[in-house]
């Protein structure tokens, strides 16, 4: 036709998606016209669409010219709107655009006045394919009726209305595989079609259950418009562009660049992980927020029983968030899924029943369509199909399918029906031919969803077989399609429908392709691999790769933690150390499983505390096997692994023997970065064990050997704080026991300053901890309230655990400011809690005797005092042994026994001096002066007391020096 092309959808074989096709092959088009390289000349093509009935002649013309003839106003007005697109354009008639739906992005063009048209002929210029994922979504599921859900669909209705006049709702659709949740969404997304609103759609995979956050990301990448061709710059610009309008800051822009992978300064962020896992989700929320503001948003997450727990924990949020804002969140589940999220008032669940024998014989009807079916055939599929729609559905087709030349005869009494759903889908893939059943087992080994690109690479098949046979899996509506080959993305109809197809292959050939697919995901999808690496890990499991598997389940867990999502790392993790059973015995294996077990135990430190018995666990197997091999490094992280552990029980007995095992580990070494750590055990330990000289000098030593960028990422490996700004603090409370309170104020202050610096949370929070602690011991209560004040906003604002019990130190204050009834109140909550049975529970008991002392209750502090000795006896933490025996001491005194009361006071004297601890040497040297100046001696308690307060030199103004300077002063 000169330079114009006319095609004919539909004849000689009509396909119910001629629309779609034609729509397709005009930006197809476009596309490969615009490709052209012809240096002479730019060509543009315009592409004009339109729908309807014709009569087709004979032939006429010949050669290249020749046509058929055809009778109908459907190919002129065709024509029309040809000349009146613009170039590179597709434009396309009312009747066209009703019936691809919303499965390409639409400009409406108006009423246009057409030569040879009475009429003004309403138009619409194509722009893109639409960011739905199937065709499911884009609402051309009503292939399918809808049969037995009409109360549900109202329900639906009525729920929206609600929702779009600012009373969130939440509805949550329950049901077995098969039972129409996803129609009955479809169905009521129809329904509410051509609204002012905001879609959205989450899908769930089974292969992704442990990728954080899968659902919203893919969401999110459909969103942003990002395409197989982008660099990671034009993705980066998408996606700024997207978000910008509704970030709360740069900050949440960063979080979600880096969500996708792409290049970010998140890593930058100061936030602790909890603070920075936080604000990712609420960057999530605020853009959900935002487009609730411009109109109502509805919201379809569909197979949540197959959701990761990060997106669980946002799904919870989002529930919540929805009450107040104009959002209908439908949610598709299972029966067996376990949720939380009934009881609230915004909340409507529903659990979606199988269908009526009426209902299913309806459904039947309407599937079959012209074609006469007996009633004994009928009643046959519903009996076997029990209820369940798309067994219906499918034992219907596969009737249809085997008998259609004999049912064009006959109403034929005896059909062949499959005698279950699994049977029945694999009898419609037999029926499609070998090519789409060869492709659909192939797409099934990739997944549930598959892009074209992919698949192509896997199958390794010629490209009109392979596109033959997805059209026909779509045709037959087993697969929905997006996009035009080679961009083009497939989806399992159902994953029955995947698993029907997966479970057809024989088991060497099941092998062959998961490690072709493993291979071409190395070789080709270098990105896709390093965003979703578990993916490639499934692929090599299933391929039987088991060693490579286990490596790329290490990667994928690291990948989650390095994200926060650490009980998706945790499952990784385990995935690879079940695979490494398979694995021949070895030092090899050995190997594998130390590192696979090193990341799980800090994993579990992070999602459960240093106190977790799994972690302990993990970290002693590792223990056991870096004991045989050659790998230094692998020996002293398993070794401090259980030094943590053992630190965060409070078991100092145990952190001796360790800290002393990492100290012969790197005596011989040259890496300070090991050496450090070595110091860092020890200087707690020593601490803890009541040794302030020895941990004076590992502070020093650590302090020496620490670089601040160098040991930056000790934070994360070794104990959660900076290993410099811990040297500080813990130096300033030996310096206060060895009786240098001017220093160890000096040394606090460093600390803490230097902590403010680095801005990395955790360790603010153990600065001002420490330091509160320190100003306790000076008698300078305020100062100390101060910084528990500060270290709970900072805790509350990065939503922190705290690393001991608060209560202790408010506790401390209280009594310092003389509210012994709140302190000893507050003080005993403190000991019932969780963290009061943790390492630093002593303190606790310490500030309680402390407490009913002054309070006058004798008998109380008797047994507190005993109570936190026997403590000390078990676990060898006796850095308050000497003031537990002093306390001991006091209370015996005020129960008038006098004689216990001077040995206890004794004892603490001797414990103290032992320790080297002046500041506690001073405190029993002052208590028991005074016992002795009451009973008459006061030359011996002069004798006692003036040599200890002789000996400091600084932190004259601290109240414990000024009491015993008191003291002398009575005593003369």
């Amino acid at each position: 036709m000169g330079d114009g092309v006319l095609v004919y959808f539909g004849y000689p074989r009509a396909h119910e998606d001629d629309a779609e096709r034609a729509v397709r092959a005009g930006l197809g088009a476009i596309d490969a016209v615009g490709r052209l390289d012809l240096k002479s000349v730019k060509l543009q093509t315009r592409v004009g669409i339109a729908s309807g009935l014709v009569v087709v002649g004979d032939l006429i013309g010949a050669g290249s010219a020749q046509e058929q003839s055809v009778v109908g106003e459907t190919p002129n007005l065709a024509a029309r709107l040809q000349a009146l697109a613009a170039p590179d354009t597709v434009v396309i008639a009312e009747s066209t655009r009703r019936q691809i739906g919303a499965l390409f992005e639409i400009e409406d063009l108006g009423p246009q006045a057409l030569a040879g048209f009475s009429e003004p002929q309403r138009a619409a210029r194509v722009l893109s394919e639409s960011g739905v994922l199937s065709r499911f979504e884009a609402l051309r599921s009503d292939a399918t009726p809808l049969v037995g859900r009409d109360e549900e669909l109202d329900l639906l209705l009525r729920r929206w209305q609600q929702a779009k006049a600012g009373d969130g709702r939440v509805v949550l659709l329950s049901g077995e595989p098969g039972i129409g949740k996803s129609r009955l969404a479809a169905e009521f997304v129809r329904r509410v079609e051509g609204e002012p609103d905001m879609r959205l759609r989450y899908f769930c995979s089974p292969h992704h259950q442990d990728s954080p956050l899968y659902p919203f990301i893919t969401q999110l990448e459909r969103a942003a418009g990002f395409t197989r061709g982008d660099d990671v710059e034009q993705k980066l610009g998408k996606l700024r562009e997207m978000l910008a309008p509704a970030a709360r800051g740069n900050d949440e822009i960063e979080l979600l660049a880096e969500l996708l992978s792409l290049p970010s300064a998140a890593a930058e962020l100061n936030f602790s992980p909890q603070r920075k896992r936080e604000k990712l989700l609420e960057a999530l929320l605020h853009q959900l927020e935002a487009l609730a503001r411009s109109r109502p948003v509805l919201m379809v997450f569909e197979d949540a029983h197959w959701a990761d727990p990060t997106s669980r924990e946002l799904l919870d949020l989002t529930i919540a968030r929805t009450a107040r804002l104009p959002v209908l969140l439908v949610i598709s589940f299972r029966p067996e899924f376990q949720h939380g999220w009934g009881g609230e008032p915004h909340v409507t669940p529903v659990s979606l029943n199988r269908l009526a024998g009426g209902d299913g014989a309806m459904l039947v009807e309407r599937l079959a369509g012209n074609t006469s079916l007996s009633r004994e055939t009928v009643d046959e599929i519903v009996e076997r199909a029990d209820g369940v729609p798309l067994f219906v559905e499918e034992l219907t087709k596969a009737v249809l399918e085997t008998n259609n030349r004999v049912l064009a005869a006959s109403a034929l009494p005896n059909l062949a029906i499959p005698p279950t759903l699994h049977a029945s889908l694999i009898a419609r893939l037999d029926r499609l031919g070998p090519i789409a059943k060869e492709v659909a087992q192939v797409g099934s080994v990739i997944g549930r969803e598959f892009g074209y690109d992919l698949i192509e690479q896997v199958a390794q098949r010629m490209a009109p077989d392979l596109r033959f046979g997805l059209d026909r899996l779509t045709e037959a509506r087993l697969l929905f399609c997006r996009g035009i080959a080679p961009q083009s993305t497939y989806l399992f109809k159902h994953a029955l429908v995947q698993d029907a197809a997966y479970g057809t292959l024989l088991r060497v050939r099941r092998q062959e392709l998961h490690a072709r697919a493993a291979a071409v995901l190395e070789q080709h999808f270098a990105d896709l691999v390093e965003r979703q690496p578990e993916l490639l890990a499934h692929h090599l499991t299933e391929a039987g790769n088991l060693e490579h598997a286990v490596d790329q389940w290490l990667r994928a867990g690291q990948f989650a933690a390095a994200r926060l999502a650490n009980l998706e790392a945790i499952r990784h993790f385990e995935r690879g150390l079940a695979i490494l059973r398979a694995l021949p015995a070895g030092l090899t294996r050995d190997g594998r499983e130390i590192d696979l077990q090193l990341a799980r135990g800090l994993s579990l430190f992070t999602t459960e505390g240093y106190s977790s018995a799994g972690a302990a666990k993990a970290y002693a197997r590792a223990h056991e096997l870096a004991e045989h091999r050659s790998s230094p490094r692998q020996l002293f992280t398993a070794v401090y692994g259980l030094w943590q552990s053992a630190n965060g029980a409070g078991t100092v007995l145990d952190c001796r023997r360790l800290s002393n095992r990492l100290q012969q580990l790197t005596a011989s070494k040259a890496d300070d970065g090991l050496r450090l750590q070595a110091h860092h055990s020890a200087w707690a330990t020593c601490l803890f064990a009541g040794e302030p000289t020895t941990a004076r000098e590992h502070c020093k030593a650590g302090r020496q050997l620490y670089d601040p960028e160098r040991d930056r990422p000790h934070r994360l490996l070794y104990g959660g704080h900076d290993p410099g700004v811990c040297a500080g603090y813990v130096s300033g409370q030996v310096h206060w026991m060895l009786g240098y309170p001017e220093k160890s104020l000096a040394l606090g202050r460093e600390a803490l300053a230097m902590a403010e610096r680095i801005a990395h949370p955790l360790t603010l929070e153990d600065a001002l901890l420490w330091d509160a602690i320190l100003h306790v011991e000076l008698g300078e209560p305020e100062t100390a309230l101060q910084r528990l004040e500060a270290c709970e906003a900072l805790v509350a604002e990065q939503r922190l655990g705290f690393v001991m019990e608060p209560r202790f130190l408010r506790g401390a204050v209280l009594s310092a400011q003389g509210a012994f009834d709140e302190a000893v109140t507050c003080l005993n909550e403190g000991l019932g809690s969780r963290l009061g049975a943790m390492r630093l529970r002593l303190y606790g008991v310490v500030q309680l005797a402390v407490a009913l002392t002054l309070q006058g209750e004798h008998s109380g502090t008797l047994v507190t005092a005993r109570e936190g000795l026997s403590t000390a006896e078990k676990t060898g933490h006796r850095q308050w042994e000497a003031e537990l025996h002093r306390l001991e001491g006091v209370a015996l005194w005020g129960l008038n026994r006098l004689e216990d009361g001077q040995r206890a006071l004794e004892t603490a004297l001797r414990v103290a001096r032992r320790q080297q601890a002046k500041a506690y040497e001073l405190r029993a040297a002052t208590s028991l002066a005074r016992l002795w100046g009451e009973q008459g001696r006061r030359s011996e308690a002069r004798e006692l007391l003036a040599p200890v307060y002789g000996w400091f030199t600084e932190g004259f103004d601290t109240a414990d020096l000024k009491e015993a300077k008191g003291l002398l002063g009575e005593l003369t």
